[in-house]
């Protein structure tokens, strides 16, 4: 606790004041808040520098990468999806599913913070875009004909996700994640 705030907290028990302790679920919602300020999006020389020509296409030009022939699509390992530019947490192993369309699909996202939808008018359509928070990156789509609970098909782009498999979670930085596979060591 900062000096400042030990002098209010002081202050108001002299006062009389009562004083609400923040539950854990606050607790942990402000440090993964503080957390998601780490991820910023790089200078574009240093992303063409540190992608594939696919990923800098996806992730910023919103290209699209054929079905069925992309890393992830087939994914059955358990671990979580981050975006390949900044790193932030998107999607989990636990939420993938075969939704039959050659990419790889999720029911819901990881962090629903981490996620924009952005209305998409091309290809004669009106689709809703899904775009990192931090990165800006272009992930992929969400439609309405996923399976239960949501109804929702996050359907996205492997070029634009990193895989870290449980294995890694700790290692890598996204320990927090680790209690949700205590009970599924299978992904999906």
């Amino acid at each position: 606790m900062t000096v400042a705030a030990t002098r209010w907290v002081w202050n108001a028990a002299l006062a009389g004041l009562v004083i609400a302790v923040r539950p854990a679920a606050a607790q942990t919602a402000v440090a993964a808040r503080a957390e998601s300020t780490a991820y910023k999006k790089p200078p574009d020389q240093e992303l063409r520098h540190k992608l594939t020509r696919l990923q800098y296409d996806v992730t910023q030009n919103a290209a699209t990468e054929q079905p069925f022939h992309n890393e992830y699509w087939d994914n059955h390992a358990a671990g979580i999806y981050v975006d390949v530019v900044t790193g932030e947490p998107l999607f989990s192993s636990l939420d993938k599913y075969d939704s039959g369309t050659g990419w790889p699909s999720f029911t819901k996202p990881l962090e629903p913070a981490n996620i924009r939808r952005r209305e998409d008018k091309s290809l004669f359509m009106v689709r809703t875009e899904i775009r990192s928070a931090h990165g800006d990156s272009h992930l992929g789509h969400v439609f309405d004909d996923g399976p239960p609970p949501t109804g929702l098909r996050y359907c996205m782009n492997s070029a634009a996700l990193r895989f870290i498999p449980v294995d890694s979670l700790a290692a890598l930085g996204y320990g927090r994640y680790l209690p949700l596979f205590s009970g599924d060591k299978s992904g999906n």
